[in-house]
């Protein structure tokens, strides 16, 4: 591999392993906080076993993204000195701000696993809320950064393309910040939530008695079937905002080739860069124009109106968008069956063929996830800063990037294996806590 490529791949390899954890520290803690509400309301000990879980839970996934968060700040500096040092004044309040974020967390999430019976109940509880909001907060805060990159606001440059004076609260708010933000968080709930409903379903179909697995299952199916419902709705206005302020991101997520009047909807297929076609696709005609426009025959901008030398990585980033849309409906189809199943039983689904379904759902989240990142990232391509500077500008001179790139991809697979050995002795406890906690009732 080229330097550039070696340092883009560690970069990408540090980003997919921390997404994870960033994701699940933004919505556990929301889950631990609803089961802890529903203990103090109901005095249920299954759901003060299940906050209990959880809460050991986020504190496994909390130290391990703190340990990927501080390689990616690193990694900014080491891999990509251009960057930094040209957008770093620009871009750093909204990274101190997660900072702050990010130790406010820390703090209130010691108080949450060490707090309870030694501070006041109420106290306890408002310190999960912190946690909660601390980490939508830090996710906030670092999407602005990636929102700036996408489309740079506050940004005064040369007619060479140099940087001469920028304001750091405009650049803070970006065009894009207000969808992104929005599909970031909603996915992070989505990615976590069905990921536990994939657990607690498995353990009910071992344990058809367990009232806390039941429980369990109910708050996460609750709050993931929001997510996914709401998560189209905000695709669909990011779409429309991407058409108008990044139009050749759209493009090339869609391998929209040929700007014109109503442009057709590319589902699925291989792009054919060099012969400009999808392959295997399923055509909709005038599907683009109605999805950037609200209008079948609106004209949408191609790659074609763009130098080559810009375009993104067209076929691997259509194939992500594919992923990220398949996957995402895919969650929202269940969470509408969900409701449909809970509204006429009046009470938790949990046919044996349903928890099935639920159990097979549980990676979808992370691929939507994953594979939405991707299109940010890659849609963004061959630019670090869109329009402001290049990414095979920014990387280091260093000549040596194969080493640093091998010794992270280990210690990302050793701390992968020591978080999955951890999570299993986690859930092999909450399994022996559902069987030791009968359930009194069927709904929940």
């Amino acid at each position: 591999m080229t330097p550039l490529l070696y340092a883009r791949a560690q970069m990408g390899l540090s980003l997919a392993f921390h997404i994870v954890f960033a994701a699940v520290g933004i919505a556990l803690p929301l889950l631990m906080v609803i089961a802890d509400v529903l203990w103090i309301r109901t005095r249920d000990p299954d759901y003060l076993t299940l906050t209990k879980l959880l809460a050991k839970g986020t504190g496994i996934l909390f130290a391990v993204g703190a340990v990927s968060g501080t390689v990616l700040s690193f990694e900014l500096g080491l891999l990509w000195p251009t960057f930094m040092g040209t957008f770093g004044p620009v871009i750093g309040l909204p990274f101190a701000l997660e900072g702050f974020a990010f130790f406010t967390e820390a703090i209130f999430l010691g108080i949450y696993l060490y707090g309870r019976g030694r501070v006041s109940e109420r106290f306890h509880l408002f310190a999960g809320i912190v946690v909660a909001a601390s980490g939508a907060a830090s996710a906030f805060f670092v999407t602005l950064v990636n929102a700036f990159m996408n489309q740079p606001a506050g940004l005064t440059l040369d007619i060479a393309g140099h940087l001469t004076g920028y304001d750091p609260i405009a650049a803070m708010w970006s065009p894009p910040w207000r969808h992104q933000v929005l599909h970031v968080l909603l996915a992070s709930y989505q990615a976590t939530a069905f990921a536990m409903v994939a657990i607690h379903a498995a353990l009910l179909l071992r344990d058809r008695t367990s009232g806390l697995h039941r429980k369990a299952l109910a708050i996460a199916l609750s709050l993931g079937g929001l997510a996914a419902v709401a998560q189209p709705i905000s695709g669909d206005a990011s779409a429309k905002a991407i058409a108008r302020q990044q139009p050749i991101k759209l493009a090339g997520a869609e391998a929209h080739f040929t700007s014109g009047p109503r442009a057709p909807l590319e589902v699925g297929g291989f792009a054919d860069v060099d012969r400009r076609r999808v392959d295997g696709a399923i055509r909709i005609p005038g599907g683009l124009s109605f999805l950037a426009f609200n209008d079948v025959d609106a004209p949408v901008i191609g790659l074609d109106a763009f130098p080559r030398a810009d375009w993104p990585p067209v076929r691997e980033l259509h194939l992500a968008f594919d992923a990220m849309v398949g996957t995402g409906t895919a969650m929202a189809l269940i969470a509408v069956l969900a409701a449909a199943l809970a509204l006429r039983r009046r009470a938790l689904p949990d046919a044996r063929w349903f928890l099935r379904l639920l159990v097979a759902s549980g990676p979808l989240g992370v691929v939507a996830l994953e594979s939405g990142w991707l299109v940010t990232e890659w849609g963004r391509q061959p630019w670090i800063v869109r329009g402001a500077m290049r990414t095979a500008d920014a990387v280091t001179s260093f000549p040596y990037k194969a080493a640093p790139f091998w010794l992270f991809t280990i210690t990302y697979l050793f701390l992968g294996a020591v978080v999955v050995y951890l999570l299993w002795r986690q859930i092999v406890s909450s399994h022996h806590a559902g069987v030791s906690a009968p359930e009194p009732g069927r709904a929940v």
